[in-house]
């Protein structure tokens, strides 16, 4: 019997995603969306690629009723305001804003500037990146979201840190305009967004707090800038290893990230010789649920350079919340997300 799906916020950029990806979950029914701004307005207006798969129209929040799992896209602070309502409806509730992501209370202050409003529900939440956690979901009632500039980051750099090998990265990330959300405004008004190339975020970004969390205090200096790609994460990071690493040759790097991810359904390696692709691409993963990779050993010193692309809006957001989903029910990783991507697009 296929489990009944809620989604509070559907009607922005990974609403519409968790709609794409549950609509055609062979395990799921969904049943209500929700928004406050489209009530009674039929899902395919606002995501006109969902025409003529569903007749659902969006409902207000306040009439949200009883279901199997209860999933959120709404903007910072409102989950958390909003949790005890959704508690008392669904079994199992998959948040995709930064509510609940921190295990410490007080680095909401630091990084995003005010107090929580739940703390202690905090240590009820597992964060929701399979790759990391999959045993704790097995067991979780409740899945964070995930940052999408933080996915990148830690897939990238997971492998060198747990090995004892990574002394400090400087990570450049190029980011597409939906990671801004779907809400206009100055900076993503097509004139000023047109042929850009601009620095947001030279550092401190907010996304490092889960890059802490899951890495460690190693020294990580992320800058990050938008540019003219509408969905999509393109990371380079420049790794300093520890001195006599033992990373002496490209197939040593290959042995160390094959180990890490031989059993990751959504982790690809991708590093050629020849062809034109022979880097992670993020134009070649969009609507997909994967994470490419790729490294090159600088020659002549302990530097390595690793890449990593995925889409934000489904591997950064969306896509992991349903992987996460299929692990706390004990469905097979993959269920409703084995979309391999378009080429040429």
């Amino acid at each position: 019997m296929s489990k009944r799906v809620g989604i509070v916020g559907g009607s922005g950029y990974v609403g519409g995603e968790l709609l794409r990806l549950l609509l055609f979950h062979p395990e799921v029914q969904v049943t209500q969306v929700t928004s406050r701004r489209y009530v009674g307005r039929y899902i395919h207006q606002i995501h006109p690629n969902l025409r003529g798969v569903t007749d659902l129209r969006f409902k207000s929040p306040d009439d949200l009723e009883a279901c199997d799992v209860i999933f959120v896209a709404l903007p910072h602070g409102e989950t958390a305001s909003g949790l005890d309502q959704w508690a008392d409806l669904a079994a199992y509730i998959i948040d995709c804003s930064p509510d609940f992501r921190l295990r410490d209370a007080s680095d909401y202050k630091r990084w995003y500037g005010r107090d929580h409003e739940a703390p202690e529900m905090l240590s009820h939440f597992v964060y929701g990146l399979p790759e990391r956690h999959r045993a704790q979901l097995t067991e979780a009632r409740y899945a964070s979201g995930v940052g999408c500039n933080a996915v990148a980051v830690i897939l990238a750099l997971a492998p060198l840190a747990e090995a004892g090998l990574l002394e400090t990265a400087t990570v450049e990330i190029k980011v597409g305009s939906s990671e801004g959300g779907s809400l206009a405004n100055d900076a993503s008004h097509h004139p000023e967004r047109s042929g850009v190339v601009r620095v947001y975020s030279p550092s401190g970004h907010r996304h490092l707090a889960e890059v802490e969390q899951e890495l460690g205090s190693i020294p990580i200096h992320l800058t990050v800038t938008a540019i003219e790609m509408v969905r999509g994460i393109h990371l380079t990071a420049h790794c300093f290893l520890r001195s006599g690493s033992q990373l002496r040759e490209e197939k040593d790097v290959w042995a160390l990230y094959r180990e890490a991810y031989a059993e990751e359904p959504f982790v690809r390696l991708v590093a050629s010789r020849t062809g034109l692709y022979r880097y992670p691409e993020p134009k070649l993963l969009i609507g997909t649920n994967y994470c490419d990779i790729g490294f090159a050993l600088e020659k002549g010193s302990e530097v390595l350079i690793v890449m990593a692309a995925l889409d934000n809006l489904v591997k950064g957001a969306a896509g992991s919340a349903v992987q996460s989903m299929n692990v706390m029910l004990g469905w097979d990783e993959t269920t409703g997300l084995s979309f391999p991507g378009l080429h040429p697009v």
